[in-house]
């Protein structure tokens, strides 16, 4: 078993030979484009009005716009991550990064909702390649201390990104630089997106064809049939999580989730069935047994379910309830994500004696943080500074659920396996932020009897008591001994 300080040294990889010697210019750099992928999918939520009236698209196509990212993002990242292993995850990152700015650009353009959607499926498609590529990236080439700061600034990312997808948000719609109304969400990406690929070519890794990790990706292949099981599978549990509750949770939307978990079972029969016989299965068994990792997959679910959700909730009570800005209700997270970041960078330097409990202590902080917000706005007050304290506690409260995590999961997987844990937790990742927002998001939708900031308030009261039992949960997670 490797540990994060016995992982195999950089000068031992496959990668070496052509890789940047300043991996911290890697790092910057995958960050960055990990940032804008982010960034991408929370932005659009804030232009979505905007996008509705001038294009004149109907709920079920607004949805779909907002949401065709994410579906094919959660559909391919897996197969993403095995590409990376197939043809090098630097050249593998820097063509998913082109062709995200491509479809950046095509959405920007888009004459009608129908372009709009299509350009949408292929953004989320060509981030699934990109994305998974960030963690591979991470565990080949920084080991030990260095690799926990390289995880710390990837979590600190996943924050911010999230919270500054609708700041942008709303300063881009207000704008209407030239008249130009949403498209600016989209056209942001394309000079960032160019400078990112010049800087990719010069800085990112490209293994050789005869390099031991791509020889032995050839070999494994793509599993075809595995890759289509799970594309079905995580297709029949998203699509009814993005469009149920705009479509008013049609019959279809209620039997998918029960069909994907029989899809899912079947890909984990063949998988297992594949392995068995000698083959190469899309996620290797091996990498499902590594100790702790069943574990970290549920901790991170809760987690990335609950960020989600708390922040559709409240997006939904600030701008409805609250009648406030999409600026002012973007800013208003601003302390989450900072102390999230913060306490995702520096965790690692806190009392040894606090590290044990660092996980179910952060679970303990969402609880209480959450029925603090419900306390504070159930009434249709705004809070007031005590509202602010407790977005920082739930921003400590995420990053101690998250961080640890990730990294102590990671730090036990070997580095050939690096790919399949990455594109599992990423997943992982995406299907708890679709989760949160489905779940908290109907909640709080369908508790919202009254309008005004009275009944917005009551309906987050009861959002903020299920967060907290969600919290609950992720504390339980610490009762059982990692074996």
């Amino acid at each position: 078993m490797t540990t994060a300080s016995e992982a195999t040294p950089r000068s031992a990889t496959s990668e070496d030979s052509t890789t940047d010697n300043r991996p911290g210019r890697v790092l910057a750099l995958v960050l960055a484009a990990q940032f804008m992928a982010l960034l991408d999918i929370f932005i659009v939520n804030v232009a979505a009005p905007t996008i509705r009236s001038e294009l004149g698209a109907s709920g079920a196509g607004l949805q779909l716009v907002v949401a065709g990212y994410t579906i094919t993002y959660a559909v391919l990242l897996i197969t993403g991550a095995r590409l990376g292993d197939l043809f090098g995850h630097g050249r593998a990152h820097l063509a998913g990064l082109g062709v995200f700015t491509v479809a950046s650009l095509a959405c920007g353009l888009a004459a009608g909702t129908g372009q709009l959607i299509a350009f949408r499926l292929v953004q989320g498609g060509a981030a699934a390649v990109m994305i998974p590529q960030v963690l591979s990236l991470i565990q080949r080439h920084f080991t030990g201390e260095a690799r926990v700061r390289a995880l710390g600034a990837y979590s600190a990312v996943l924050a911010v990104g999230a919270a500054a997808g609708q700041v942008v948000g709303g300063v881009l719609v207000s704008a209407d630089l030239f008249g130009a109304g949403w498209r600016p969400v989209f056209l942001v990406n394309v000079p960032i997106g160019l400078v990112l690929l010049v800087l990719g070519v010069r800085v990112l890794p490209r293994e050789p064809r005869d390099a031991p990790g791509r020889v032995q990706a050839r070999a494994r292949g793509l599993d075809l049939p595995g890759m289509v099981l799970l594309a079905a599978a995580v297709t029949l549990l998203t699509v009814p999580l993005v469009l149920g509750q705009e479509l008013g949770r049609p019959l279809w939307s209620r039997v998918c989730p029960a069909v994907s978990a029989v899809f899912f079972a079947g890909f984990a029969g063949y998988e297992s069935r594949l392995a068995a016989r000698g083959g190469a299965p899309l996620i290797a068994p091996r990498v499902l047994r590594v100790p702790g990792i069943a574990r970290a997959a549920l901790r991170i679910l809760l987690v990335m379910a609950i960020n989600a959700g708390f922040l559709f909730a409240m997006t939904l009570h600030v701008q409805g309830g609250l009648g406030h800005s999409p600026l002012r209700a973007g800013l208003m997270f601003a302390p989450t994500a900072l102390a999230f970041g913060v306490t995702g960078l520096t965790w690692r330097r806190w009392p040894t004696a606090l590290q044990g409990v660092l996980v179910p202590g952060g679970f303990v902080l969402v609880a209480a943080a959450s029925l603090a917000v419900g306390l504070l706005l159930r009434d249709g007050g705004d809070g007031g500074p005590a509202l602010y304290a407790a977005f920082v506690v739930m921003g400590v409260g995420l990053a101690l659920g998250f961080s640890p995590t990730l990294t102590r999961a990671l730090a036990d997987v070997r580095p050939k396996d690096a790919a399949d844990a990455s594109g599992v937790l990423v997943t992982v990742t995406q299907l708890g932020q679709l989760t949160g927002v489905a779940a908290f998001g109907t909640l709080y939708l369908n508790r919202l009897d009254t309008q005004g900031a009275q009944g917005s308030g009551q309906a987050l009261w009861v959002c903020a008591l299920a967060l907290s039992v969600a919290a609950a949960a992720g504390v339980a997670t610490g009762l059982v001994r990692r074996r």
